[in-house]
């Protein structure tokens, strides 16, 4: 079976530069691997997120977007940064999910922002959430400013550089790993 890895973004814009940096990073770790890739939004999961108190409340496609999440092989997961964190809804995603539905899971963190001032949602708000799920993190997480995009695409040389350091940081043993069973 085939490697699969999961992009998610969460931003309700489209189109989204957070959506395209995922979206890249994506496509970067699935030709590196050798995986299918899938990436989604926020809007993916809407109107049925937003009243959701638990993952039996989503049917349809936002179900099947979740299933697809947990079962995938590794993640890369982004938000845009809003008043020094991810977004809400982003987080309610989350809130939904059972603690152990991501343990050893390999996850890409990405985040988009303004300036620079944001880079460390990252180290202080990705990366506790997902240590909290026992995920495995990168070690390198990759933010980009506004000023990183031309046309909405991830252009800078210092940004595409840095995607494909965090993207040679998935674990090589993955490629031997079991794949994961849809969910």
């Amino acid at each position: 079976m085939t490697l699969r890895i999961v992009g998610f973004a969460g931003s309700l814009s489209r189109p989204s530069k957070t959506r395209a940096l995922v979206d890249l990073v994506t496509a970067k770790a699935a030709a590196r691997l050798g995986a299918t890739a899938a990436t989604y939004d926020l809007t993916d999961l809407q109107p049925a997120l937003v009243t959701a108190q638990a993952l039996d409340d989503l049917e349809g496609l936002p179900r099947a977007i979740v299933a697809s999440i947990l079962s995938a092989d590794a993640l890369v997961v982004g938000s845009p940064v809003y008043k020094g964190s991810y977004t809400g809804l982003f987080k309610h995603l989350f809130d939904l999910i059972d603690p152990a539905a991501l343990a050893g899971k390999p996850v890409l963190l990405t985040a988009t922002g303004g300036g620079d001032k944001h880079a460390l949602v990252i180290e202080h708000q990705l990366r506790p959430l997902f240590g909290f799920f026992e995920a495995v993190t990168l070690p390198t997480g990759v933010y980009a400013s506004g000023a990183e995009f031309s046309d909405g695409v991830p252009a800078s040389p210092a940004l595409l550089t840095r995607i494909d350091r965090a993207v040679s940081q998935f674990p090589k043993d993955l490629l031997h790993r079991p794949t994961s069973t849809a969910a």
